[in-house]
Parts: C-alpha cells; sequence; structure tokens
C-alpha cells in the first residue's frame, strides 16, 4: 500500500484538504499507471518553527514529502509524480517550489499488506485489490 506523507508548516482549510488529497490520489494513479484503492495519504500540518529545510529561511513555509511506493518505477516516472506534487503543493498551499523536497522508499510489493492480502510487484494499469491487472 502505497504511503504517500506530506507534511507542511502552516495550517489548511478543511476544503483545499479535501481537493490535496483528492488531487493527489489522481496524479498518482495517472502518473504511476496504477489503481489507487490501496493508496494512503497522510498530511501533518506542523507550527512554524516544526519543520526545516536547509535551502530555506527559519519558519519560512515548507513542504517535506516521504513517498513509500512499490519498486519497478523508472526514474522518470519518479520524476514526473515528484514534479506534479510540487506544482500542486505550490497551487494549494501556497508554498513556493524551491520550499518543498520530496524522498521515495521503494519496497517491493509484499512489503504492503492490507486485510484482503498483500500486493503483487507494481505492473503498468494494475488493479492490487483485484486479481487480475
Amino acid at each position: 500500500m502505497p504511503h504517500l506523507q506530506f507534511e507542511i508548516n502552516r495550517k489548511i482549510s478543511p476544503e483545499i484538504k479535501e481537493k490535496f488529497i483528492s488531487s493527489v490520489l489522481k496524479i498518482f494513479g495517472d502518473v504511476m499507471q496504477t489503481d489507487t484503492s490501496h493508496v494512503a495519504v497522510s498530511l501533518r500540518e506542523h507550527d512554524d518553527g516544526n519543520l526545516s529545510l536547509g535551502r530555506t529561511k527559519y519558519q519560512d513555509p515548507v513542504c517535506l514529502m516521504n513517498l513509500d511506493v512499490r519498486g519497478g518505477r523508472e526514474i522518470e516516472k519518479r520524476r514526473q509524480l515528484a514534479t506534479a506534487y510540487f506544482i500542486l503543493v505550490n497551487t494549494l498551499f501556497k508554498i513556493g517550489k524551491d520550499n518543498q523536497y520530496v524522498t521515495f522508499t521503494e519496497h517491493k510489493g509484499e512489503d504492503f499488506h492490507l486485510i484482503e492480502k498483500y500486493l503483487d510487484d507494481w505492473v503498468a494499469n494494475d488493479k492490487p485489490l483485484s486479481d487480475k491487472t
């Protein structure tokens, strides 16, 4: 189950959060060529001084993204996803693109478990919660 984690140091309205989560899922499905019924998204809001990125000033707005995904995608796909999230965060949260950082962690499919089953390794256009890809 991919876990897409976003940490920001500002407060966001419920309406923007809902738009953000749905956009995160749509972008992930489109770019990573997969269904999104198995994808988890976390959005953590911190106070100004509780997040830092070396290239920013203290208390500047930042977004740190940790994207746990199944292995198998080429660097171009991961870069496309990161870039799409840079734009989304900038547009919805008004956090500059220079104030964002993405880390990918790749796992074998079998490292992701839901109550129904563990996941298979990624293949293009898969639907991990069904037996068909």
